[in-house]
């Protein structure tokens, strides 16, 4: 049987948790925008022509243990990008969904892709749920066995927008979003993974990201979200 391994992408991370939990870091801004939350569960991606591996070990659901703080990573963050100056929401979502759905095991050990993943996050510890995007990374063991097999994948954004129910959250109270800034901003876009002999696939995704953009300053991430209305 050959040996084929799982993508890092983005997973049921948390979906047994309540949308209370989910949104705890955020809530206290912008509660009357993620209230309208339809679940607890992260949009995904279907599988669209996706050569998936046969090992099917889950993604880590858990949040960051002591040892696994960033204060302990690795210095330098491998090939994860730079968060972009940028202050638009729907534009800075888009560029962090690319970087949430790129990795390359090859030159990028797990310590520095959580390392270049952080520097996304803002620093506004009141509204980073950074535990939302540490899920999305696999586990030691799992990351070491996806780089024996050079596993690597690159992520193209189709569009990204302001779901329905956060854009009418927004005209019904304006004010709400000038405590926090937290926009939510849904993005639509294709992962494309390979690893070792040609092997290789594409899947569609999509996710719901929380974006900071505080006037006169760049945007950054704030939380992976639960799904709201398209």
């Amino acid at each position: 049987m050959r040996n084929r391994f799982p993508s890092l992408s983005l997973s049921s991370y948390g979906s047994g948790w309540s949308a209370n939990r989910r949104v705890a870091t955020v809530a206290a801004a912008v509660a009357a925008l993620l209230a309208l939350a339809a679940s607890a569960a992260l949009l995904t991606g279907g599988g669209n022509g996706h050569q998936a591996p046969d090992s099917t070990a889950p993604v880590p659901t858990g949040s960051p243990s002591s040892s696994e703080t960033v204060s302990k990573l690795s210095s330098g963050s491998g090939s994860v990008p730079k968060p972009p100056q940028i202050a638009e929401p729907a534009a800075y979502a888009k560029a962090a969904a690319q970087m949430l759905w790129s990795y390359d095991t090859r030159d990028t050990n797990r310590d520095q892709q959580l390392l270049g993943m952080r520097a996304w996050m803002t620093t506004e510890t009141t509204y980073a749920d950074w535990a939302s995007v540490f899920g999305q990374v696999p586990t030691p063991v799992l990351w070491s066995r996806m780089a024996d097999q050079d596993q690597h994948a690159s992520a193209h954004i189709i569009e990204g927008h302001y779901p329905g129910a956060f854009k009418q959250a927004l005209a019904d109270d304006p004010s709400a979003i000038t405590e926090a800034y937290i926009y939510v901003v849904t993005v639509n876009g294709k992962q494309t993974l390979g690893w070792r002999h040609g092997g290789g696939g594409a899947e569609e995704r999509a996710v719901t990201l929380a974006v900071q953009c505080r006037p006169n300053n760049d945007c950054a991430l704030a939380a992976i979200a639960p799904s709201v209305t398209q």
